[in-house]
């Protein structure tokens, strides 16, 4: 059937979602925790799989970015096509797909094998992704509901990122490397028995052709400019980055060009002439900008410099995931009373407060800091994820949403890919200029240019060092690394500082719900015209939009 549920924030019966709904966001949950779970589940394979198919460093780490390349360079075009052909159809479509991609996966007996079906699963996880959440924008029509069902979406994606390591290391303590994406499998055969029954399906009507151009020129911004910040992180700066990055920026014009004059685009670029739109996908890239950014630094300083395994830091994550799950929810009902704008700066405040506090990490025994440290970040910075999602979807009519979906997980995409290149490089500069490394005692001058190139490799020096020698690189790696750390640590609260003005100046304009419902939730205004029975606020966002009022700063374009 084909739904087109009332855009009106009102508790009416009519739009309040039921006992089915709320079991067909369990459904929606599967593909999350999946989707994000492959991000990080070859952490703990990886060895395993280069003792039996032998791939080459180069094949090794392809293995593991060309699911995040090609998830990224679809999802624009995933969404716009689940707009046309049907959100529920894609996802089942998506479920195909990514389970095929896993079985290959789990039985490739090459490495060019695992890399094809790692980006096959790519493919599916980009149709997966937008497709829920367009879906929650149409389960839940009204915006408290819609804000609870898209909390407990966001913690499915948070516990599914963190879940990866744990589960890929619980899988190979008992079966082989092919465990970690077989798992997958009976999980999409379970979305495609239940979907059909639970998830309605929509389409907008009116949604025209599909562009073929569009899709390939988004491909061609996309693709390039992740590929070059994410490869700028692991191997430093390089010619080629530089330029794989400034081609898929030149295509940007010719891009937007293109939906500007097209009949058919396939992203309204008149959505970010609403300045609470543009403010909320800036904030939204900004918070992933240090999310994922950080979030090398916090492993590999549990790892590298606190000696832990990677089994037992990515368990020390999950307490994090818990106090993750615990607030948000708490967020969604503050937002009743309080004005987003007003949640979401204090979450980047208290962001900045928590890199703040990991600018003091000492080089040794510092556990219990730097878990205070992630732990508050993540708490600060999930729920203005979830939060601006919100705003983001629930602005847009319903048979948009799958675009203005793909559109903000692709800038998510973009923002982490640039917190891990410009934090990255940040980090490595302070950590091969830092003091610490200036001629340990013992140490020969060979082992220590090795070693000033990463903490791995100073570990690695290390070990083939006599005695003493070994351990004061050891002791001048750590101490070079948690300088690195605190380098990190103080740009992220910059950049979470501007991001707290950001969100304070461009979404000031956005009321919480209790004020829009006294402001006349069920106003008519006369003049209105085909908008009679629009709530006011409401009426005021497409107003905004339409005339193309727009502070300096608040949008983008």
């Amino acid at each position: 059937m084909t739904s087109s549920p009332s855009e009106n924030n009102t508790n009416g019966p009519e739009t309040r979602a039921g006992r089915k709904e709320w079991i067909a966001l369990g459904v929606l949950l599967l593909p999350v925790l999946l989707v994000s779970m492959d991000l990080t589940v070859l952490y703990f394979a990886i060895p395993s799989i280069s003792e039996d198919l032998r791939p080459s460093s180069g094949q090794q780490l392809w293995m593991i970015d060309i699911y995040g390349f090609v998830l990224a360079g679809v999802l624009l075009t995933m969404g716009a096509l689940g707009d046309r052909i049907g959100r529920r159809l894609l996802l089942l479509i998506g479920a195909v797909v990514f389970g095929a991609g896993s079985l290959l996966a789990a039985y490739a007996n090459s490495p060019e094998m695992v890399i094809s079906a790692r980006a096959f699963q790519g493919i599916g996880g980009a149709t997966l992704m937008p497709s829920t959440l367009a879906l929650i924008r149409n389960l839940f029509p009204d915006q408290t509901q819609r804000r609870t069902a898209l909390a407990v979406w966001s913690t499915g994606m948070a516990a599914g990122a963190a879940l990866g390591p744990v589960v890929s290391g619980a899988l190979l303590a008992g079966f082989w490397w092919g465990s970690v994406f077989i798992i997958n499998v009976p999980v999409m055969v379970l979305l495609l028995v239940a979907g059909p029954f639970l998830l309605p399906e929509f389409k907008d009507r009116a949604a025209g052709r599909f562009d073929l151009i569009s899709a390939v020129l988004s491909l061609a911004v996309v693709l390039p400019v992740i590929y070059g910040f994410k490869k700028i992180a692991v191997d430093g700066f390089s010619v080629t980055y530089v330029v794989a990055i400034v081609v898929g920026l030149a295509i940007v014009p010719v891009f937007l060009r293109r939906q500007r004059t097209s009949s058919d685009p396939m992203v309204d670029v008149s959505l970010f002439r609403n300045r609470a739109f543009g403010a909320s996908v800036t904030v939204n890239m900004l918070a992933c900008f240090t999310l994922v950014g950080y979030s090398l630094f916090s492993t590999q300083y549990m790892q590298s410099v606190l000696g832990m395994s990677a089994l037992k830091s990515a368990l020390w994550t999950i307490p994090g995931t818990i106090a993750v799950g615990a607030v948000v929810p708490v967020a969604t009902v503050l937002v009743r009373t309080v004005k987003p704008a007003v949640i979401i700066a204090s979450g980047f405040g208290l962001a900045t407060v928590a890199l703040l506090m990991l600018t003091q990490v000492p080089d040794e025994d510092g556990l219990v800091l730097i878990l205070i440290g992630i732990i508050a970040l993540a708490v600060g910075l999930t729920p203005v994820l979830t939060l601006v999602t919100e705003l983001v979807v629930g602005q847009v009519p319903p048979e948009r949403a799958g675009t203005a979906s793909a559109l903000l997980q692709t800038c998510q995409e973009l923002g982490g890919a640039l917190g891990v290149a410009v934090l990255g490089s940040i980090g490595a500069s302070a950590y091969r200029n830092s003091s610490a490394l200036d001629g340990p005692a013992g140490v020969p001058a060979s082992a220590l240019d090795q070693a000033r190139e990463t903490i791995g490799g100073a570990l690695a020096a290390a070990a083939r060092l006599p005695g003493e020698a070994g351990g004061n690189l050891v002791d001048a790696a750590r101490a070079a690394f948690t300088t690195e750390v605190h380098a990190a640590s103080l740009a992220g609260a910059v950049v979470m500082a501007g991001a707290a003005v950001v969100a304070v100046v461009g979404l000031r304009s956005v009321q919480h719900d209790n004020a829009t419902a006294t402001a006349g939730a069920d106003a008519v205004d006369p003049d209105a015209g085909s908008g009679a029975g629009e709530p006011v606020a409401e009426r005021a966002v497409r107003a905004s939009a339409s005339s193309g009022a727009q502070e300096p700063g608040a949008g983008l374009a």
